[in-house]
């Protein structure tokens, strides 16, 4: 079962802001390649096989690297788990690495003409590996968060409690919807801040602009408690 003690907020904004980052530099950067929003990437690979452009395998391969990622954080929160040990922090100082070793690769090589150049390949499916991590690690440890990575199923909520709440509610469904808009809204705008700030850092730091990742993250180990 998902754990569902109480996080401090600043922790859902880092996450939902670090997604939007990732998934929007790693866009850019790798002929639209998307790290966070993995299934995204069949759009685009349609796209890549009609118009011939680079990138194709790369697209092709995000989603089974996600799936063992996942499978991979998994065994290791358990096995940490039955060891007696914090699960959280690791698979979080895991995140941390991933994405410095995709930032060192992107600034070593980039910028990439091909997404499916060898160091272009290999930070991709890092950045797909760490939010994969993060993807894990939230369901298994921070349930009672928002989804940091996929706004879709935020947003849909979030319509549905307004709705619900135009149409009138009151007692505890009233509550309920409103303790949900105050969760997924802000989860919503941390992801969109991190989208908006991305586009800006590429064009404006190229290449640099994939520093910060590793020090978001890095910044939710303080929020990143197994207590």
């Amino acid at each position: 079962m998902p754990e569902t003690r109480s996080t401090p907020a600043p922790l859902s904004h880092l996450l939902g802001f670090n997604a939007g980052y990732v998934d929007t530099a790693g866009f850019l950067a790798l002929g639209g390649l998307f790290a966070a929003h993995v299934t995204g990437n069949f759009v685009t690979l349609g796209a890549a096989l009609i118009h011939s452009s680079a990138g194709a395998v790369s697209k092709l391969l995000a989603l089974p690297v996600f799936c063992v990622a996942v499978v991979l954080a998994r065994l290791a929160s358990n096995a940490l788990v039955a060891r007696q040990q914090a699960p959280l922090r690791s698979l979080v100082a895991a995140q941390v690495l991933l994405l410095a070793l995709a930032a060192a690769l992107m600034l070593g090589y980039g910028p990439f003409a091909d997404g499916d150049a060898p160091p272009a390949f290999a930070a991709g499916m890092l950045m797909v590996c760490a939010m994969a991590v993060q993807n894990a690690m939230q369901r298994m440890h921070l349930a009672q968060l928002p989804p940091s990575t996929l706004m879709t199923g935020n947003t849909t909520q979030v319509m549905i409690d307004l709705a619900d709440l135009f149409k009138g509610l009151w007692g505890d469904a009233r509550g309920a919807a409103m303790g949900r808009l105050r969760k997924m809204l802000p989860a919503i705008a941390s992801f969109a801040v991190g989208c908006a700030l991305a586009a800006l850092a590429y064009v404006a730091l190229g290449m640099w602009c994939f520093a910060l990742p590793p020090v978001v993250a890095a910044l939710t180990l303080r929020y990143s408690s197994d207590s």
